[in-house]
C-alpha cells in the first residue's frame, strides 16, 4: 500500500488556496453546489493527491455550508425538512463511496486516484453540464418573450413524482409544495453522497434533481443542497480522516478565503433569475471538465495503461490543464459577479422608477 504524501505549503501556495477558496466560495453561495468542482482540481493542480483534495474539501465544506445555508433560509430559500432528509441517505452514499476511494488507492496508489477522480469529473460536467445549459438556453428564450417571470412548468417526471401516493413514506415539501415519498428521495440523496465521495461535490446530482425529478424551483434547491452538503462533509470528514488522508491546512486555508465569498455568491441569488443561476453551473461545469481531460494521459501513462509519453507531451498537457483550471476560476468569479453588479442594479432602476412614481402622485 503507498503511502500518501501532503503537499508543502509555501506561502504563494497559502495565498493560491485562499483565493480559489474565495471564488469557490462565491460559486457555491450562488448555485449550492459547494464549489469543490474548482476546489479539487486546484488542490490537485497544486499537487495532492487526489483522495487527499477530496477529503480535504469534504472536511472544509461543512462549516461553510452552514454559513450559506443559514444566510440563505433567511431570504426563505431552505426546505430544511427535504434537506435533512436527503442528507441521511446521502451520508450512507459518502460511506460507500470512501470505500471505493481508498480501494484504489490501496490497489494503484495516489495516481490510481487522481485517474479516478478526473474520470468522475469528466463524465459527471459532461452530463450535468451539457443538460443544464440546454435548459439554460430553454429559460432565456422564454425571458426574452416576456414569459421569464412566469413560473416555470413542472416537467412531467416531477408531476409524476408529486402525484405519486405511497403510505407510509409521504412527507410534505415546501419547495415543492407537495407531499414526497422518501422511496424517492433514498436514491436521490445516495447518488448525491456517492458523487460528493468521489470528487467533494454532490451538487451536480442533488440540485439538478431537486429540480427536475421533485419540482423545486432552481434557486430553492440550490440553498436546500447546502444543508445537504453540511450533512455530507461533517460524515465524510470523520469517513476519510479515519483513513489519515484529510489535510487539515489545506481545509483551513480555502475555508478562509471561501467564507467570505459565500456571503457574496448568497447575495447575488436574490437578484438574479432562474436561468441565470443555471448559466453559471453550466459555463463553470463545462469550463473545468476540458481542464481535467488533459491530465487523464498522463495519468493512464504513469499507471502503464497507456504506453510512455515523452516528458515534453506530459509538460504541455499539464500546462493546458492548469490554464483552463485558471480559465475556469475567472470565469466563475466572473459570472458570478457580473450577475450580482448587474441584478443589484437594474434593482436600484426600479426603486428609483417607483419613487418617481409616487413623487409624481
Amino acid at each position: 500500500m503507498e503511502l500518501i504524501n501532503f503537499v508543502e505549503i509555501t506561502p504563494l501556495t497559502a495565498i493560491l488556496l485562499i483565493l480559489v477558496g474565495f471564488v469557490g466560495g462565491m460559486v457555491s453561495g450562488f448555485i449550492g453546489s459547494g464549489g469543490a468542482f474548482v476546489l479539487t482540481p486546484a488542490m490537485m493542480t497544486l499537487g495532492a493527491p487526489g483522495i487527499v483534495a477530496v477529503a480535504s474539501n469534504i472536511c472544509h465544506k461543512f462549516p461553510k455550508a452552514l454559513v450559506g445555508a443559514l444566510k440563505r433560509n433567511k431570504y426563505g430559500q431552505v426546505d430544511v425538512k427535504l434537506g435533512l432528509i436527503l442528507g441521511l441517505f446521502a451520508e450512507a452514499g459518502v460511506l460507500f463511496g470512501k470505500q471505493v476511494m481508498t480501494d484504489i488507492k490501496n490497489t494503484f496508489g495516489a495516481v490510481g486516484t487522481d485517474l479516478y477522480v478526473s474520470a468522475m469529473f469528466v463524465v459527471t460536467l459532461a452530463i450535468v453540464g451539457g443538460f443544464v445549459l440546454k435548459d439554460y438556453r430553454k429559460l432565456k428564450a422564454l425571458d426574452a418573450a416576456g414569459q421569464g417571470d412566469e413560473a416555470p412548468e413542472l416537467t412531467r417526471l416531477a408531476r409524476w413524482v408529486q402525484s405519486v401516493n405511497i403510505p407510509g413514506t409521504m412527507i410534505y415539501s415546501k419547495g415543492a409544495q407537495a407531499r414526497l415519498s422518501v422511496l424517492f428521495l433514498a436514491p436521490i440523496g445516495f447518488a448525491t453522497g456517492f458523487l460528493a465521495s468521489a470528487i467533494a461535490v454532490g451538487g451536480f446530482i442533488g440540485v439538478p434533481a431537486m429540480i427536475y425529478i421533485l419540482g423545486l424551483p432552481a434557486i430553492m434547491a440550490s440553498a436546500t443542497e447546502l444543508v445537504i452538503a453540511f450533512i455530507m462533509g461533517l460524515g465524510g470528514t470523520i469517513f476519510y480522516g479515519l483513513e489519515g488522508v484529510v489535510d487539515i491546512r489545506l481545509a483551513m486555508l480555502i475555508l478562509l478565503g471561501s467564507l467570505f465569498g459565500i456571503q457574496v455568491g448568497a447575495i447575488g441569488t436574490t437578484y438574479v433569475k432562474d436561468y441565470q443561476v443555471k448559466f453559471t453551473m453550466a459555463v463553470i461545469m463545462l469550463t473545468v471538465l476540458f481542464s481535467r481531460f488533459f491530465y487523464i494521459p498522463g495519468y493512464l501513462a504513469k499507471l502503464e495503461m497507456i504506453e510512455p509519453l515523452p516528458e515534453t507531451t506530459l509538460s504541455i498537457l499539464k500546462w493546458v490543464g492548469d490554464g483552463v483550471l485558471a480559465l475556469a476560476l475567472i470565469v466563475g468569479a466572473y459570472t458570478v459577479l457580473s450577475a450580482l453588479l448587474k441584478g443589484m442594479k437594474e434593482h436600484k432602476m426600479k426603486q428609483a422608477m417607483l419613487t418617481r412614481t409616487e413623487v409624481a402622485d
